[in-house]
């Protein structure tokens, strides 16, 4: 297996996961308009530490999975229905409500590095994110839980979201204004890639009947 492969998607799967507006990368976007860029990019670094650790057990955690296809099985469904569901919400229920503004306090580089990690720490989606789409991946072949296969992928995904959360803090104060940051289109983009994932969730349980 392509080691570039492998990082590429990676890479890919943890931009994805980072482009709706979250805690992270509104707080980084904060940070950097109130504070500078250098302590955006340091509450940045702390958050993809600890990425760095979730993506990591997600993938050990899915290789265990990945010798029970009877519990991968029961987890695909359940998974399917629970994109459906993210995927109906945010394209036709969810309405715009006015984003709460954060007001960082905390003025030193090492304190936002912190911040970031214990930020980064509470937000557990990314490992049944991560691991879901490691599984994903590997009954698709692209992805093998080799090793040299799971650190290719950590080190994509952690690349993946520091890359996210630097075009938040480089350019949110010049899109925050654009008509495809509104809270509605930030639902559709939401809606849109969840109700992708279901596609794919789908084609893999047929794939397997």
């Amino acid at each position: 297996m392509d080691i570039t492969f492998i990082f590429l998607l990676g890479f890919l799967i943890a931009l994805i996961g980072v482009i709706p507006p979250g805690l992270l990368n509104m707080t980084a976007a904060k940070i950097s308009l109130k504070e500078g860029y250098i302590r955006g990019i340091m509450f940045s670094t702390g958050a993809c530490v600890i990425v760095l650790i979730q993506t990591y057990i997600a993938a050990i955690f899915a290789r265990y999975l990945s010798v029970h296809q009877e519990v991968i099985d029961i987890l695909q469904r359940v998974a399917f229905v629970i994109f459906i569901l993210i995927a109906i919400y945010y394209l036709f229920l969810a309405k715009s409500q006015p984003q709460q503004q954060i007001q960082p306090k905390i003025k030193s580089k090492h304190s936002r590095f912190f911040q970031g990690i214990f930020l980064s720490a509470i937000n557990i989606f990314p490992i049944p994110y991560q691991a879901y789409m490691t599984i994903t991946l590997a009954s698709f072949g692209w992805l093998n839980f080799a090793q040299t296969s799971i650190v290719s992928y950590v080190s994509g995904a952690v690349m993946g979201t520091f890359v996210m959360l630097y075009i938040y803090i480089f350019f949110f104060d010049k899109i925050s204004g654009k008509s495809f940051t509104s809270q509605k289109n930030m639902n559709y983009i939401i809606g849109g890639i969840t109700g992708i994932i279901a596609i794919l969730t789908l084609i893999n349980i047929i794939k397997e009947l």
